[in-house]
């Protein structure tokens, strides 16, 4: 069976983006539901969702597992499965991580760009790797089945977590630090290691991730994907479009800042790079899958390999997690 899954996404969510996720032939999404939201407003935001639900019944439902993506398929509809950019959720309180995977959460970033009380993220100085904290909370994590995520996260941390955690974590939204390098790409070590323990990248189509940004051409990304595939595998590249689509500019504020500062734009994108960028007219929303197919080809995937970065891969991450 072949699967088409975007495992990142953060849009303004209406239905117009659910009938683009679809027109897509996307079987799947990991949606982003929190960034630094602590677990009361966690559940006004699944509160939220349960509404698009009920309204969207006819595109999308709630996934939980990977059966779910199954289902998606056949009824040609598209499962959301929930994740968070932060660990903020939980707080201080490491039994809130059953609660939240009870909730129907699936994947959890151990850090937003800063130290958090689990890592180091990708924007700080000094790198301390996962703390104590952290470690306990990388276990719970692995009991319940909630997949860690080091996307934001800083190098020693990322390779903490790898080496801590009994199961497979995933990079969902980020690309090589050899082809572009922005601060949150991952060196080629970090990735050979993530690979050999069976973790997965999704590949990022954020234009602050890309080499040219906004004017990065199909080729090129294709290119570093060949890669990418021939430093550490093929099976263990997806994607993780990171699209940001109709959200407002004031949303990257809150992305960058939370609750933790007033300064403006702080971080990511920073003060020369305010607001949303504008997105390659290659990969302007989820119907860009179908590019991706046409220059995956072009250079040099094969049909098997192809479905397997646009989604099978994934697939295969969840069944196995």
């Amino acid at each position: 069976m072949n699967y088409k899954i975007d495992n990142l996404q953060y849009c303004n969510w209406s239905r117009e983006v659910f009938e683009i996720n679809r027109e897509a032939a996307l079987d799947a999404v990991h949606v982003t539901i929190v960034y630094h939201e602590d677990y009361d407003e966690l559940l006004k935001r699944i509160d939220e969702w349960n509404i698009h639900f009920e309204e969207n019944s006819d595109l999308i439902f709630h996934g939980k597992n990977y059966k779910d993506i199954e289902k998606a398929k056949e009824e040609k509809k598209t499962a959301i499965f929930f994740g968070f950019q932060n660990c903020s959720p939980i707080e201080d309180d490491i039994s809130l991580i059953e609660k939240v995977h009870e909730l129907g959460c699936k994947f959890m970033q151990l850090t937003y760009n800063n130290q958090s009380l689990l890592a180091t993220g990708c924007y700080e100085k000094i790198d301390s790797g996962v703390t104590n904290f952290g470690k306990e909370v990388i276990k719970e994590m692995n009991r319940v089945g909630l997949v860690i995520d080091m996307s934001h996260s800083a190098e020693k941390s990322t390779f903490d977590a790898i080496e801590i955690s009994k199961k497979p974590i995933a990079i969902t939204h980020a690309n090589p630090s050899f082809w572009h390098k922005a601060i949150r790409n991952k060196s080629t070590d970090l990735l050979k290691t993530l690979a050999q323990s069976g973790g997965m990248i999704g590949l990022s189509l954020y234009p602050h991730h890309l080499k040219d940004g906004t004017n990065c051409n199909l080729e090129n990304f294709c290119e570093m994907t060949a890669k990418t595939a021939e430093l550490i595998g093929v099976n263990n590249i997806g994607i993780g479009s990171d699209l940001c689509l109709k959200q407002p500019d004031t949303v990257v504020e809150w992305m960058r800042n939370g609750t933790w500062t007033k300064k403006k734009n702080f971080g990511e994108g920073s003060k020369n790079k305010p607001g949303f960028p504008k997105q390659p007219d290659w990969f302007k929303d989820a119907r860009g899958f179908k590019n991706l197919e046409v220059g995956l080809r072009k250079i040099g995937f094969n049909q098997g390999e192809v479905e397997g970065i646009l989604g099978n891969n994934w697939y295969n991450f969840y069944k196995n997690i």
